[in-house]
């Protein structure tokens, strides 16, 4: 008899004949994974990716959702690695994994959670699928003892035909039907080629008729009807590792995943997944396929793709040091349409505490905007206190600009003055956006980068007359000493005095209205008050930087203005 009219006991003689050193059942395997205690509602999920390439950022998108979700509900979030396409995998692969998790803070409760050593915690281990190997032989064995799998033989010559064929007659592609040939093997037939060293795969024995339909309530999605499938899908490859079709069923299962959450691109394979689980007889998770992060390409949207896009790569955020906040904070806005107004009523509040609801998220791929990502990243870094950012721009300078971390740590007291300028009270300065512009924003306040700013500055000075410049820089340089005693409003109107007495316009208009009459303006007082001190013609608060330099270096740099000045 073939394997599509064997009886029982041929099933099983079948299964001891492919899986001798087998002896373990499906019931022994769930007797190590019990029922997990937990509160009810509890959402059990993970992020599950594979160590093949470089993290993307759907991934870590992917990672928020499933921490957040398990997070609600007091549940239990679990990295998975699912690292059983061992062609594929790189070296570090792993570890680059839950290195791009701890960068943004979303290591998970469950699973893999540190690298160098690799580090595993939770009861429902191994979390590597490569170390599960033997789990996916009791459950591969139990299928095919139960005539839910059978072994096939099929060459790849073999199936490079068949698929030539199904090309000519413009038929479906795949392993069905006439073209699955091994179903049509005899018990011995199967045992003379294990016996004479024959490669062979397992396959599902996929029990759809053609043009049956599977519905699926998906959470974000809401009532999916798909074609089933017809195929005889590998389950088992010739290596006797699994496919990502078994190993994710069975793991979910034994894991006790109440929900299942992964991008859209799984939908097509979705109704494999249900026969797999249904041939297994586990209880079935609940799916919510969320549409992946698109960008513009000309009129339309695509896919973020690791080949075209940058800013697919989660390198991308590192390197230019955008903080972690910023980049889960934005996640979260294209994930769910009401985070922002939460936001505004939540100014303060942990984005963890987020109350997400998977339920809520469209169904449409979000588009991904760099200008939005980086004014996200202003207001973040705007709610940072000083020390704050001190502390993240020297951990990124340290692994990506050596020069802006020697010069930060060379006097930390004084960096963390100059990060202070205009930090805090109700309209904090919004300028940083990444750890890389430290040097453009604030470079000009050190002295080793100063020099580097006046030539710039200097020619950008107001047209005013060369006596006139010198006039105000050596009254500068008297009256810098007074300026570190008094507040910010004394300051600013001895400054308005010294433009008035010497024949500045107050006001534009003013100079406008009889330009032969004034110097200049107020603005062009401060201007050059700007460019003396800093070389730049856009900085921070003009007060506050005098402050924080404090006299003996803001009198050196006017001095050194007076001198180009005047010569």
């Amino acid at each position: 008899m073939s394997i599509n009219t064997m009886s029982n006991d041929d099933f099983r003689a079948l299964a001891d004949l492919i899986f001798p050193d087998v002896t373990q059942t499906p019931a022994d395997i769930e007797a190590q994974y019990p029922a997990r205690d937990l509160p009810e509602g509890a959402i059990v999920s993970r992020f599950a990716p594979s160590p093949t390439g470089f993290i993307h950022i759907g991934g870590i998108f992917a990672s928020l959702l499933n921490r957040l979700m398990t997070n609600a509900t007091n549940g239990v979030y679990i990295l998975r690695v699912e690292d059983t396409d061992q062609k594929r995998e790189i070296e570090g692969g792993t570890a680059m994994i839950v290195e791009a998790l701890q960068r943004v803070n979303l290591l998970a409760d469950e699973g893999v959670i540190e690298y160098e050593p690799l580090a595993q915690v939770g009861d429902y281990g191994p979390y590597i699928q490569s170390e599960r190997f033997d789990i996916y032989q009791v459950y591969a064995k139990d299928l095919v003892a139960r005539g839910k799998a059978y072994p096939c033989f099929l060459t790849p010559e073999e199936l490079d035909e068949i698929r030539d064929q199904q090309q000519k007659q413009n038929t479906r592609a795949g392993v069905y039907g006439v073209w699955a040939r091994s179903r049509n093997l005899t018990l011995e037939q199967i045992k003379a080629k294990i016996d004479s060293g024959e490669e062979f795969v397992i396959r599902l024995k996929a029990p759809t008729a053609p043009d049956e339909k599977v519905t699926v309530n998906d959470l974000i999605r809401g009532r999916l009807d798909l074609p089933a499938n017809e195929l005889d899908s590998v389950l088992l490859k010739s290596d006797r590792f699994p496919t990502y079709n078994l190993a994710h069923v069975i793991d979910d299962h034994l894991m006790r995943c109440t929900i299942v959450l992964r991008g859209d691109e799984y939908i097509p394979s979705l109704p494999l997944h249900i026969q797999i689980v249904e041939a297994t007889g586990t209880p079935m998770p609940e799916y919510a396929h969320f549409a992946p992060i698109a960008v513009m390409d000309g009129e339309s949207r695509r896919k973020l793709s690791k080949r075209k896009d940058p800013e697919a790569a989660m390198s991308y955020y590192y390197e230019n040091g955008y903080p972690q906040d910023a980049i889960l904070e934005y996640l979260l806005n294209l994930a769910n349409s009401s985070f922002e107004d939460w936001r505004v009523e939540n100014p303060d509040t942990p984005i963890i505490d987020f109350p997400f609801d998977v339920t809520k998220m469209t169904r449409a791929s979000s588009l991904f905007d760099m200008e939005k990502l980086t004014s996200v990243s202003k207001e973040i870094i705007a709610k940072y206190d000083a020390q704050t950012v001190y502390d993240n721009a020297v951990a990124w300078a340290e692994d990506f600009d050596e020069a802006t971390a020697n010069l930060l740590k060379a006097d930390p007291e004084y960096s963390v003055r100059v990060f202070d300028i205009e930090r805090g009270g109700d309209k904090p300065r919004k300028d940083l956006a990444k750890w890389n512009e430290v040097e453009q924003y604030y470079g000009m306040l050190f002295d080793e980068l100063y020099d580097t700013y006046i030539p710039e500055g200097f020619s950008e000075a107001p047209d005013l007359k060369q006596e006139d410049i010198v006039a105000l820089l050596d009254y500068l340089i008297e009256t810098t000493s007074q300026t570190i005693t008094e507040d910010k409003q004394a300051w600013i109107q001895r400054m308005r005095d010294y433009a008035l007495d010497n024949g500045y316009a107050k006001r534009p208009k003013d100079y406008k209205k009889d330009p032969d009459a004034y110097k200049g303006v107020f603005g062009d007082v401060m201007m050059v008050f700007r460019v003396a001190l800093t070389g730049k013609t856009q900085t921070p608060d003009l007060y506050e930087m005098v402050i924080t330099m404090g006299a003996e270096r803001a009198i050196k740099r006017f001095q050194n203005a007076r001198d180009h000045f005047a010569s």
